[in-house]
């Protein structure tokens, strides 16, 4: 059996409590509701994945994800919702991966954006390899993002284990 040298770890789920979908399932007009649909629009949402790879401004998304979902908000008074949705680390994350490092070279690979990234100032001492989406021009779970963060570790991708709270695909990330 090989081991892996560097271990990738997603945030948003895995080591910080992630609150997107509660929050945004309240701020939905009636009729969408499912927690599925809202995961499915999300991860499909051209306003989300252009903020999260980078091409967009804050205002820009604000506008534009307020028009595509139809949400009753002004821009100022959304994105200071939205910034509010990520959480803490969840408990012994912190320390989990400290202890990890002596072992491996650890890293995190994570759709982001400028408002939630800037809200852990420390994430950079965590972890040897940064690979956030909105400063790479990729997103998960799009192929480029996947052999950027290869590229990134410079070891084989044998070498490398992911994790994550979804699967590659949009659809195995969804339903399972």
């Amino acid at each position: 059996m090989r081991y892996p040298s560097v271990l990738l770890f997603d945030l948003g789920g895995v080591l910080i409590q992630s609150s997107v979908f509660e929050h945004l399932s309240r701020l939905l007009p009636t009729g969408v509701s499912k927690t599925l649909d809202i995961k499915e629009q999300w991860l499909s949402s051209p306003a989300v994945r252009q903020f999260e790879s980078g091409e967009i401004s804050s205002d820009d998304f604000a506008e534009r994800f307020i028009d595509e979902w139809g949400l009753e908000l002004n821009p100022v008074d959304f994105l200071k919702e939205f910034s509010s949705w990520p959480r803490n680390f969840f408990p012994g994350a912190r320390e989990t991966i400290r202890e990890l490092r002596k072992s491996y070279k650890v890293g995190c690979l994570s759709n982001s954006n400028p408002l939630h990234w800037s809200q852990f100032e420390d994430i950079d001492d965590m972890f040897d390899i940064r690979l956030f989406s909105h400063l790479i021009g990729a997103i998960k779970p799009d192929r480029e993002i996947f052999a950027l963060a290869v590229n990134k570790c410079n070891v084989p991708p044998e070498d490398v284990y992911f994790f994550d709270d979804c699967t590659k695909s949009r659809h195995e990330c969804i339903s399972g």
